[in-house]
């Protein structure tokens, strides 16, 4: 799935409305999630903190209705890709660390961890890592008939 640039605008502006109920200089909340839940009928992303209470919700219109039985496993890469983009706004909310960012279905089960915000701690995009198994053992292979 192939997100348009005003899916990319809103999710953007989602993220940016969640991190402003953050502001940098506001003492430190402690939470250990944000759980961003996407709706695959409705097309609602809604963002929630620990306590189920609502921190944003905007509907992507792209995705309301969508048919898509790949529907959760095509959205992280999309809501990563926007989050990695707004990096130092996220990373400056004023919540201890560590947290993360946390993708949930319908039913509030877990589909991913979208981003883990911690000093110390850096999550890879999964996308980021497939097939580095394989370059490093050819590597090894090739490294060793030598």
């Amino acid at each position: 799935m192939k997100p348009s640039e005003q899916t990319i605008q809103q999710i953007e502006r989602a993220l940016r409305k969640i991190a402003a109920k953050f502001p940098p200089e506001k003492e430190a909340e402690i939470m250990t999630d944000i759980h961003i839940r996407v709706s695959q009928d409705t097309g609602e992303i809604r963002a929630y903190n620990d306590d189920e209470e609502e921190l944003d919700r905007c509907v992507v219109e792209e995705w309301i209705n969508n048919p898509d039985e790949n529907f959760y496993q095509e959205i992280p890469p999309i809501l990563r890709k926007c989050i990695e983009k707004l990096k130092d706004t996220v990373e400056g909310m004023s919540i201890l660390k560590p947290f993360s960012l946390v993708l949930e279905d319908d039913d509030k089960e877990s589909v991913a961890e979208l981003y883990l915000v911690d000093d110390e701690t850096v999550i890879i995009d999964p996308d980021l890592m497939e097939g580095l198994e394989d370059d490093l053992n050819s590597f090894l292979e090739n490294l060793l008939k030598e």
